[in-house]
């Protein structure tokens, strides 16, 4: 695959759902870079509350990011996260989703996204705010990815599985290119 037909997989779903460790397997399995989600360290920097703001500021720096791992990479970059999910975040928190998340989050072209079930069992963090909206949220993701005609996947079981099932989409993709 040349350079110009980078191959951008999109992890994506609600919290708790192994998005983080399937990005990390899927690189270490293709020998290729991966995008670690902004998030998690920025929030833990916080002394109060995130804001709005935070999470605009967290879209750009993810996708700062991305854009600076896109440019050294060859054949795939795995996302561990997308502005699908700062997307998401904002309208569930603000009821808003800010102009430059819904702009740029359209203009991002992903070849493929892997939506992650629901399935594995819930791991508590600080961080993380709604284990008992845990279907709501894959359902969003679902609606989101089927309204903008996205390339999607739905991934599920244990970890192992998931690793096994992610890999074989990736594959028939990547076969799709010839």
């Amino acid at each position: 695959m040349a350079k110009e037909q980078l191959l951008k997989i999109a992890i994506v779903g609600p919290e708790s759902t192994g998005k983080s460790v399937l990005s990390e397997q899927l690189a270490a399995h293709y020998a290729c870079k991966f995008v670690p989600e902004v998030a998690r360290a920025y929030i833990a920097k916080l002394n109060r509350p995130y804001l709005l703001e935070d999470i605009i500021e967290i879209a750009r720096m993810q996708l700062l990011q991305e854009q600076a791992l896109a440019k050294v990479s060859s054949d795939i970059l795995i996302c561990d996260t997308t502005l699908l999910v700062t997307k998401i975040w904002a309208q569930n928190a603000f009821n808003e989703c800010p102009k430059f998340i819904s702009e740029k989050y359209t203009a991002n072209d992903y070849s493929l996204h892997l939506l992650m079930q629901i399935d594995l069992p819930w791991e508590y963090d600080a961080q993380r705010e709604h284990p008992e909206r845990r279907e709501f949220f894959f359902s969003w993701y679902e609606r989101e990815l089927r309204e903008s005609n996205a390339n999607y996947c739905i991934i599920s079981g244990s970890n192992e599985h998931r690793l096994k099932r992610a890999i074989a989409v990736i594959d028939a993709h990547l076969a799709s290119f010839g």
